[in-house]
């Protein structure tokens, strides 16, 4: 191995090629890469959380919501919290960025965004399907409205989920 290869005290950086990623990268840079292209996806995310949020946050105020049952309100006040939550979430790595710039601390942030993400994943898919539910409740009624948003849940679960770890078996078992 070059010493370009090895991280700042000598040691074998992760992501090594015996580790399947086939790179020689330091510590430092896979960190770095990993943080812009963290940031480069989360980005998408990040937009379709706050525009939703923005979106549920002005129901309130319509003439309609008067009429809603008390289910549905409650529907929607725990749609408007996962938004919130999944925004927090999302927006949460430019906070720990901010914060811990210029600490070397890069390979933990990583880490740490990495899960906040997946858990505003998870928040953000939860909030669409709450959004999804109550928006089919008042337009077609209750039992329609629970068959279309379980067939959108199952459509997160394929696409975000279960594909991506095919995906990567066979990437796996490939190397």
């Amino acid at each position: 191995m070059t010493d370009d290869a090895r991280s700042h005290d000598g040691a074998r950086p992760e992501g090594d090629r015996e580790h399947g990623f086939g790179r020689h990268e330091t510590t430092e840079a896979r960190a770095d890469r990993q943080w812009a292209e963290m940031l480069q996806e989360v980005r998408v995310a990040q937009t379709g959380a706050q525009i939703l949020f923005g979106f549920l946050l002005s129901v309130v105020f319509t003439p309609r919501f008067e009429q809603l049952s008390s289910f549905d309100r409650n529907l929607y006040v725990v749609t408007v919290v996962l938004g919130a939550l999944a925004t927090g979430a999302l927006v949460a790595p430019v906070s720990f960025h901010r914060t811990l710039a210029g600490h070397r601390s890069k390979p933990q942030l990583v880490r740490v965004s990495g899960r906040l993400i997946a858990t505003g994943l998870v928040l953000l898919s939860a909030a669409i399907i709450c959004a999804v539910l109550l928006l089919l409740r008042v337009a077609l009624g209750t039992g329609f409205a629970w068959i279309i948003a379980a067939v959108v849940l199952m459509w997160f679960a394929c696409c975000w989920l279960t594909l991506p770890a095919v995906l990567k078996r066979r990437l796996e078992r490939t190397q």
